[in-house]
């Protein structure tokens, strides 16, 4: 499995998108942070601004809602050009359904599992998603530190797909940075989402790079 980072725009210049789409159009995906207000205390942006991204962006936009009622909400963001959605399953009511639904929009579809949420109750869904997201600190605001204490469920994630069979990635979304990058990697993680790590840097390109071939140095 190639390992993949996916800079996320919460820590870039909202005035700005576009340009700062671009800043890294060196990485594999854009990870958009949708807040709703209700599920996290954090408001951000919604399927107006990601239709718009989607026809501005150098690489595919990967589409993280922290929302309540994804059911409902997450297959319109694929509509509306997203090319990964993720759910929470804190959230969602029918998982399988839901999951069903963005594929049919046309994207990969993944739930997401907050630092508090075992992941084990909702193995059986590996069938339907394509890939799993493991928050590696409280989803809801950017800039907080990195929980190690969540490597475990990322070990047991990956277990769980090797048993299970297929291509399922395995995404952090947390603190990632060029001093965690590497935890996440021999835990069994191959998709990064880097906030601060990327946009925080003068040069997010540099930033991008860098943090690809501190993943692939710890890569077994």
């Amino acid at each position: 499995m190639s390992l993949q980072i996916s800079p996320s725009i919460l820590s870039a210049d909202f005035a700005n998108l576009e340009a700062e789409l671009h800043r890294i159009s060196a990485a594999d995906w854009a990870h958009v942070d949708v807040m709703d207000g209700h599920f996290v205390p954090n408001l951000t942006l919604g399927l107006p601004v990601v239709e718009a991204l989607s026809r501005v962006s150098p690489v595919p936009l990967d589409a993280h809602l922290m929302i309540e009622d994804p059911d409902r909400w997450a297959p319109q963001y694929a509509e509306a050009g997203a090319q990964s959605v993720t759910f929470h399953i804190e959230a969602v009511a029918d998982p399988v359904a839901t999951a069903r639904a963005i594929r049919a929009a046309g994207a990969r579809a993944a739930f997401a599992v907050k630092p508090g949420t075992a992941f084990e109750p909702y193995a059986d869904l590996l069938a339907e998603v394509d890939m799993v997201l493991v928050m590696t600190v409280e989803p809801g605001f950017g800039g907080q530190a990195f929980m190690t204490d969540q490597m475990p469920k990322v070990s047991a994630v990956r277990e769980a797909v090797r048993r299970h069979g297929g291509e399922i990635w395995i995404q952090v979304d947390g603190g990632v940075s060029a001093d965690t990058i590497g935890t996440c990697v021999e835990a069994g993680a191959d998709v990064f989402v880097a906030g601060s790590a990327v946009y925080g840097a003068e040069d997010a390109g540099a930033a991008v790079d860098r943090l690809r071939q501190l993943a692939l140095a710890h890569q077994h």
